[in-house]
């Protein structure tokens, strides 16, 4: 049986990361799960992906990793949200709004 989990399109995941922080902090194991929940099974995350991305993010002050542990009790990086990233995660969902609707256009054109 195929799997139908979509791919995400390059730079979205990152406002999924940022979407999914805004809600709780998280390790980044449960950022992949939650997004793949929140998407009923949609969109899978690739953790190749997923640690750069938290990377990226980091870098530049969107989102900070403290020290936690996981259910589990394993010590992980537990990501939060900074204030800087709120911003981006506004900027970016108008912006990913602008261009689904440009997609939408194009596609309903007879």
């Amino acid at each position: 049986m195929a799997d139908d989990r979509t791919e995400l399109l390059q730079g979205t995941l990152e406002l999924l990361i940022l979407k999914t922080l805004a809600l709780a902090p998280e390790h980044g194991w449960g950022i992949a799960q939650r997004i793949q929940q929140n998407s009923r099974d949609a969109l899978s995350v690739n953790q190749g992906s997923l640690y750069p991305a938290l990377q990226r993010l980091e870098r530049d002050g969107a989102i900070v990793g403290k020290p936690g542990l996981a259910a589990n009790n394993r010590r992980v990086n537990v990501y939060h949200l900074t204030p800087a990233g709120r911003r981006l995660l506004v900027r970016q969902v108008e912006n990913w709004n602008r261009f689904t609707d440009a997609v939408g256009l194009i596609l309903s054109t007879a």
